[in-house]
């Protein structure tokens, strides 16, 4: 007998709720996994993907699908909502997609970005978070790092960090003081550009939180923070203001070898 999988729960999440519709209404038609792929131009694995979750289609899909269907705007405007909701499930998602990343661009504020932190530094990070389990955060934190850094030159990382992250003695000044010997380390391999964008520059667009562009092929997804949970951004116009917004706060960074010398001026005040 064939495994018969268990529809997604459409009450998790607008992700769920729309890969729910999407085996319900598949199946309600009578149509195969392979009859359904070839509406859409996609192999029948994929539309397992989709209705399981793993996989997140497109516009055009979805327009292909409402046609087929007789569904009007239905599927077109569940993938909006499901793009402009919170994701509960997000975390997930993203690092899915940093594993397949070309290029990473990252804006931050406050802190170091992950991906650039040392552990000590992770680690008074998750102390000073809300986890129960800071043995379980630490664990995830240290596995997201290592699968962004242990690609090696296969991913192209751009990151702007804010002079107040460097000024924010985060446990202490010796701690510190590693952290910025890290960041200087880092800033010359030939796959990372870092740049400051200091206090002299004055307000800027990033006073509203950090956020994160991943390109995988020839998509850019994004990520935005906020408290209790960010937010994965893959409406291309809302990543094409994610995109611009990085542009225009790299305009107030300094160059690549003015940010060293910042580096090294915070390395020697610690």
């Amino acid at each position: 007998m064939p495994i018969v999988r268990e529809p997604l729960d459409p009450k998790i999440s607008m992700w769920h709720f729309l890969a729910f519709y999407l085996r319900f209404l598949r199946e309600k038609e009578g149509l195969s996994l392979a009859q359904c792929g070839k509406i859409i131009n996609v192999a029948r694995s994929t539309v397992s993907n989709m209705e399981a979750g793993r996989q997140r289609p497109h516009q055009d899909q979805m327009q292909k699908l409402d046609a087929a269907y007789g569904t009007g705007l239905l599927f077109q405007l569940l993938l909006w909502y499901a793009r402009m909701a919170h994701d509960p499930d997000w975390g997930r998602q993203f690092i899915h997609y940093e594993e397949q990343a070309s290029l990473i661009r990252l804006f931050h504020g406050q802190v170091i970005p992950l991906v650039f932190q040392t552990d000590a530094y992770t680690w008074e990070c998750v102390r000073a978070g809300t986890s129960k389990d800071r043995e379980m955060a630490m664990a995830r934190r240290l596995a997201r790092k290592q699968q962004v850094l242990g690609r090696g030159d296969d991913v192209d990382i751009w990151v702007l960090i804010d002079e107040a992250a460097l000024a924010r003695p985060v446990g202490g000044g010796k701690l510190m003081k590693q952290q910025v010997e890290h960041l200087l380390e880092l800033a010359q391999k030939e796959n990372v550009s870092l740049r400051i964008v200091p206090f002299s520059s004055g307000a800027h667009l990033g006073v509203d939180g950090s956020f994160e562009l991943v390109r995988v092929g020839d998509r850019e997804i994004g990520y935005s923070g906020a408290q209790n949970g960010g937010r994965v951004i893959e409406s291309p116009g809302e990543v094409r203001v994610l995109a611009d917004l990085f542009d225009r706060i790299g305009a107030k960074a300094s160059s690549e070898g003015e940010s060293r010398n910042i580096l090294k001026q915070y390395a020697e005040r610690y």
